[in-house]
C-alpha cells in the first residue's frame, strides 16, 4: 500500500517545479516589451518624437545585454532559486516606479533597472532546468519557453488595456503588482535546487568566451542571434506608429491585440524542430527567414488582414530562426557550452537594442517602407551568414 503513495507525491512535485519554471517564463517577460503597444500614447505625453520614445524599449534591452553574461556567476555563488526569486521580486520595484515617472529620462532611467533584473530570472531558469531534471529535461524546457511567450505577450496585452482604460501610468503599475504576484509563487513553489552554490572561475570562463570568440561557426551563430532581435524589435517597435497613424486608426488597446501574432510562435516553433532533424539549421533558417522577408512585404499593403499576416509570418520567423541558432550552439561549441549560450544571449540583446535604435533614425527618414527596407535586408543577409558560415554537421 505504500507504493503509490510516493509516486504520487513525485508527480505533485513535478507539476510543482514545473509551474514554477513557467511562472519564471513568464515573469521575466512580463515587462521586458511591454510598452511597446504603448510607444505613441508615451510620443504624445511626452511630446517626444518616435524614436526618442522608442528608447523606452531599447534601454531595457541594452541593460539585459550587459547583465546577461554576468548572472551564471551570481547564481553560481548564491543558488539558482535564490537569484531567480530575488530578481523576481526586485523587478516589480523598477516596474512600479516606472509607473510614477513623471518625465521620459525618468521613464527611461526605470526601464534601464528592469533590463538589469530580468536575467536574473530567464537565465538563471534555463541553469536550473538543466541541472534539476534528470528526466524530462526536454519537456520542462518547452514548458518554460510556452511561459516566456504567454508573459510576452500577457505584458503588451496587460499594459495597453490598463492603459486604454486608465493611463500609461497604470500600464506599469499593473505589471509591477503582478511581477511581485508571481515571485511569491515563484518562492512558494521552486524546490530549492539539489546542487549547491559554487564559486565561479572567472579567469576559466573568459579564456572560455575568448575561444568561442574565434570560433568562426560561433561567430556566425552570435551574428544571426543579433539579426534575429534585431528585425523583431525593429519590426514592433515602429509598426505600432504606422498602424496608429491613417489609413488604420488603431488604438492604444487594439494596438496590444495586434501582438497575438507572437502566439502563432508558439506553435510553429515546436515543428521548426523536426525541420532542423530533417533539412539542417541553415536550411530551416533561411526558410524561415525568406518567409519574414514576404511578410515585410506584405505589411506594406493597406489592408490590415495583410498586414497582421506579414506580421505573423516575420515574427515566426525569427522564433524559428532564434531555435535554429539556439541549437546549433551545441554543435559549434565543443566545450564550455554555458559562456558560449552566454555570449549567445548577450549578441542576442545587443541585437535587438541596435534594430530597436537604428529602426527609429529609418522611421525618422522614410517611415515605414523605410523600416521594411533596412528588416529585409538585415533578413537577407541573415540568410547569407547561415548558408556560408553553418556548414553541414560530419556523420560520425
Amino acid at each position: 500500500m505504500s507504493g503509490p503513495a510516493p509516486a504520487s507525491a513525485a508527480r505533485t512535485h513535478t507539476r510543482t517545479r514545473t509551474a514554477a519554471v513557467v511562472l519564471a517564463g513568464f515573469c521575466a517577460f512580463l515587462s521586458l516589451f511591454a510598452p511597446q503597444p504603448l510607444l505613441p500614447l508615451l510620443a504624445k505625453a511626452f511630446g517626444a518624437s518616435a524614436a526618442a520614445v522608442g528608447w523606452v524599449v531599447t534601454v531595457s534591452t541594452i541593460a539585459v545585454a550587459i547583465t546577461a553574461p554576468l548572472t551564471g556567476a551570481i547564481a553560481d555563488r548564491f543558488g539558482r532559486k535564490s537569484v531567480i526569486v530575488t530578481a523576481a521580486f526586485l523587478l516589480a520595484v523598477p516596474t512600479l516606479l516606472a509607473g510614477a515617472s513623471t518625465s521620459l529620462p525618468q521613464l527611461l532611467f526605470w526601464r534601464f533597472w528592469q533590463g538589469v533584473l530580468t536575467p536574473g530570472i530567464f537565465a538563471v531558469t534555463i541553469a536550473y532546468i538543466t541541472e534539476e531534471w534528470d528526466q524530462g529535461a526536454g519537456a520542462a524546457m518547452a514548458s518554460y519557453v510556452g511561459g516566456t511567450v504567454m508573459g510576452g505577450f500577457a505584458g503588451r496585452m496587460v499594459a495597453a488595456l490598463a492603459a486604454s482604460e486608465f493611463s500609461w501610468h497604470w500600464a506599469f503599475i499593473s505589471l509591477g503588482v503582478l511581477n511581485a504576484l508571481g515571485g511569491l509563487a515563484i518562492w512558494v513553489w521552486l524546490p530549492a535546487g539539489r546542487h549547491p552554490a559554487r564559486q565561479h572561475t572567472h579567469g576559466s570562463t573568459a579564456a572560455a568566451m575568448w575561444r568561442h570568440l574565434r570560433n568562426p561557426r560561433l561567430l556566425a551563430t552570435y551574428t544571426v542571434g543579433f539579426c534575429a532581435l534585431f528585425t523583431l524589435l525593429a519590426t514592433f517597435n515602429y509598426v505600432n506608429f504606422y498602424l496608429a497613424a491613417p489609413p488604420f486608426r488603431l488604438g492604444t488597446a487594439a494596438l496590444g491585440l495586434l501582438f497575438t501574432v507572437y502566439l502563432v510562435g508558439a506553435f510553429v516553433t515546436p515543428v521548426a524542430g523536426r525541420w532542423i532533424d530533417r533539412i539542417g539549421h541553415r536550411y530551416t533558417l533561411a526558410l524561415a527567414f525568406a518567409f519574414g522577408i514576404l511578410g515585410m512585404v506584405l505589411t506594406l499593403v493597406p489592408s490590415l488582414p495583410a498586414v497582421i499576416l506579414g506580421l505573423a509570418l516575420c515574427s515566426s520567423g525569427v522564433w524559428v530562426g532564434h531555435s535554429s541558432a539556439s541549437s546549433y550552439i551545441g554543435i559549434a561549441a565543443k566545450e564550455s557550452r554555458a559562456a558560449a549560450v552566454g555570449l549567445y544571449v548577450m549578441f542576442y540583446y545587443v541585437g535587438g537594442s541596435a534594430g530597436s535604435a537604428l529602426s527609429g533614425i529609418f522611421w525618422s527618414r522614410g517611415g515605414w517602407p523605410a523600416c521594411v527596407a533596412l528588416v529585409a535586408t538585415v533578413q537577407a543577409l541573415t540568410i547569407v551568414i547561415a548558408l556560408l558560415a553553418w556548414k553541414p554537421v560530419a556523420k560520425t
